[in-house]
């Protein structure tokens, strides 16, 4: 019995996608769906509430961290997906996640575990594909929470925390909170993440990330600190014909730096080009 909590804000687009691919094969009452609609303009709660099994709630404030506040509330199951809405994840995909975090036999069991992430470059321009091809081989995305859209919880997990903190980086909080052995990358799940279709869209999304990265950090000494030449020893050094790309990724992050001190906190900021009704389908 696995709740899916899905924040949604002028998600029309691309959520219908969602909802479909997780319930169109799931058994009658398999999956407690909880869909929050917050700060919307468009018909993303109504969209939502002509799918059969999804439980709908509305919030007048464009917020993330208080619509997964408000669909934790609503939520009664465990274990409990955190969902993107921007991410397709089929029943079975749903499955194998909750199973990750189920009891063991001798007690104990994961308490958080993610999919494993794909990232979709196609026809993005050289300076993006440049940069993801070094991100993509950063060591702190292995068995991390972060960068996937998709995060489930056990019970006892979720008891790790009281609500979701006003700031952007929720997946970088939910990482905080667990050691190496409590948490792991669920291989036999992959999501495709689509990334920026621009340079100008990357540089964006970059610095609201470092924002709210570095506004999370400041506040919760848990958060593992960046290592800010892991691009370098980690994935050039041993790497050689990635410097080209190392040097281009190097560049956009510290325009982003720039850019992410003067990013605003806990309000919805996202690169919209990657939200096209096209993109963000699971393979």
């Amino acid at each position: 019995m696995t709740s899916v909590v899905i924040a949604a804000h002028n998600e029309a687009a691309v959520l219908p996608r969602c909802l479909h691919r997780l319930l169109d094969d799931a058994a009658p009452g398999e999956f407690e769906v909880v869909v929050v609609a917050n700060g919307c303009t468009d018909a993303t709660a109504e969209l939502a509430r002509s799918i059969p099994g999804v439980q709908v709630l509305e919030l007048v404030e464009a917020s993330k961290s208080a619509a997964l506040n408000a669909g934790d509330a609503a939520a009664t199951r465990f274990p409990r997906i955190y969902l993107d809405a921007d991410i397709p994840l089929s029943a079975d995909e749903a499955r194998k996640l909750a199973a990750a975090t189920a009891p063991t036999p001798g007690g104990g069991g994961l308490l958080a575990a993610a999919p494993s992430r794909r990232l979709d470059t196609t026809g993005r321009p050289l300076l993006v594909r440049a940069y993801y091809a070094v991100n993509s081989r950063l060591p702190a995305f292995r068995d991390a929470l972060f960068g996937r859209g998709a995060i489930v919880l056990s019970a006892a997990g979720r008891a790790r925390f009281d609500q979701f903190p006003d700031q952007v980086a929720d997946d970088l909080f939910l990482d905080s909170l667990f050691e190496v052995g409590e948490k792991r990358e669920v291989n036999q799940v992959t999501t495709l993440v689509a990334t920026p279709r621009l340079t100008r869209d990357l540089l964006r999304r970059l610095g609201r990330v470092r924002a709210g990265n570095t506004a999370m950090r400041a506040t919760d000494t848990r958060v593992r600190r960046a290592r800010r030449a892991s691009w370098l020893v980690d994935v050039v050094l041993p790497r050689p014909w990635l410097l080209p790309a190392g040097v281009c990724y190097a560049a956009l992050t510290i325009v982003a730096g720039i850019s992410g001190r003067r990013a605003s906190q806990g309000a919805w900021g996202r690169d919209e080009s990657s939200r096209l009704p096209a993109e963000g389908a699971h393979r």
